[in-house]
């Protein structure tokens, strides 16, 4: 039986742990210190540094399609636009509906379900930008990286197109702490395996990959090999006036530079597994794996995404050699001068939680992010 495919922005709360629904704010910080998903509990925690909040992020509990005895569980979605915000919130409001579409149709979650759930909003947004071209042309030089969780029937699947992360928090046997283990593959130029990948796809271009101030860049010009959006990297058309010379490659290109294709990499969990980071790259320009896993692990569960954005911000100012509450009073646009946008969401298995019926499983919808703000946005992958 099939059942409408619509959801509130945010429905129920679990038990109600961890305050207001919808989260709080403070200053350039938004986050949400507890809820209760289908598998467990979870924290949300968001920092703005842009004029505009290019971070985009989402839970959502409950059906994962439109079927009555059709999969559920968890999904996470973290976005982590660059040149704007106009993708990533693109992809926040489109992607799991795509996935849930398609998970319709196949009657499960699958690694298949999830390719077409990002390459569908992909062809979305690019047929967006074909019709905003001449009103909006710099649309087109807009992106986001997306990195997506999806937790059903004891297995776990990571999708990511771009450089956001997530880490396994793992109870090792005989072992005092937990261990940290990197499930997703990042989209990096700076990453020698991606500029080889690059190279080999694109073998007659001897400048697919340049060395810019230190920087590996495609094309001299973006970190990221995958993304969604960047259409003017995806398709020639998009690579001419009206949009910004700066953007524009001297010669036009017959195959995309830029993939919006995922990685997707499945894990069954096991209870040896306590926790996920869901995280964009701006947590892990100043965290590493273990440090964001040994935080999470030796401090309380309530407000622990909040705990990990400040270690982050703590870690950013010692780099400046200034104090941290110094940099909390930096305004949005200069901050980003110090820091990136941060998302993070850490999501926790519970086993009791994992074997529960899905009647019995709290239906929730949370997006965290999308501060307001004027001005040009800054351009972190570029």
């Amino acid at each position: 039986m099939i059942k409408p495919c619509w959801k509130p922005y945010v429905e129920g709360d679990g038990v109600g742990r961890g305050g207001d629904t919808r989260g709080r704010v403070d200053g350039l910080m938004w986050y949400k210190d507890l809820g209760v998903h289908a598998n467990g509990e979870f924290s949300m925690g968001t920092i703005q540094a842009n004029n505009l909040m290019e971070d985009q992020s989402q839970l959502e509990s409950g059906p994962l399609s439109c079927l009555e005895s059709g999969p559920n569980g968890t999904f996470v979605g973290v976005y982590d636009g660059h040149g704007g915000p106009e993708t990533s919130r693109f992809v926040n409001n489109t992607l799991f509906s795509n996935l849930k579409k398609f998970a319709t149709e196949h009657q499960e979650m699958s690694a298949d379900v999830i390719k077409k759930a990002f390459l569908t909003t992909e062809e979305e947004f690019l047929s967006l930008v074909k019709q905003q071209w001449f009103e909006k042309p710099q649309i087109a030089s807009v992106g986001s990286c997306c990195l997506v969780g999806v937790i059903c029937s004891g297995l776990l699947y990571v999708a990511n197109a771009g450089d956001s992360r997530v880490v396994l928090g793992r109870a090792e046997k005989g072992a005092r702490g937990v261990t940290a283990i990197q499930l997703s593959m990042e989209h990096n130029a700076n990453n020698e395996s991606v500029r080889d990948e690059l190279r080999s796809l694109h073998p007659q271009d001897s400048q697919i990959v340049l060395l810019k101030h230190k920087v590996w860049r495609v094309k001299g010009i973006i970190q990221v090999s995958r993304s969604i959006g960047d259409a003017y990297l995806k398709k020639a058309e998009f690579n001419r006036a009206p949009l910004l010379a700066k953007f524009r490659l001297p010669e036009s290109f017959s195959t995309p530079i830029l993939s919006a294709e995922p990685s997707i990499f499945i894990h069954r969990l096991t209870s040896k597994d306590q926790f996920l980071i869901f995280a964009s790259d701006g947590l892990w320009e100043h965290l590493s794996n273990q440090e964001a896993v040994d935080t999470v692990h030796s401090q309380p569960r309530n407000g622990i995404a909040r705990r990990l954005i400040k270690a982050a911000l703590r870690v950013a100012a010692k780099k400046r050699e200034m104090r941290y509450s110094d940099l909390k009073k930096i305004e949005r646009g200069v901050r980003r001068h110090f820091h990136d946008d941060i998302t993070v969401v850490v999501v926790f298995m519970d086993p009791y939680s994992m074997n529960r019926s899905s009647s019995q499983s709290p239906i929730l919808s949370i997006r965290g992010g999308g501060g307001g703000g004027g001005g040009m946005p800054a351009s972190p992958k570029r």
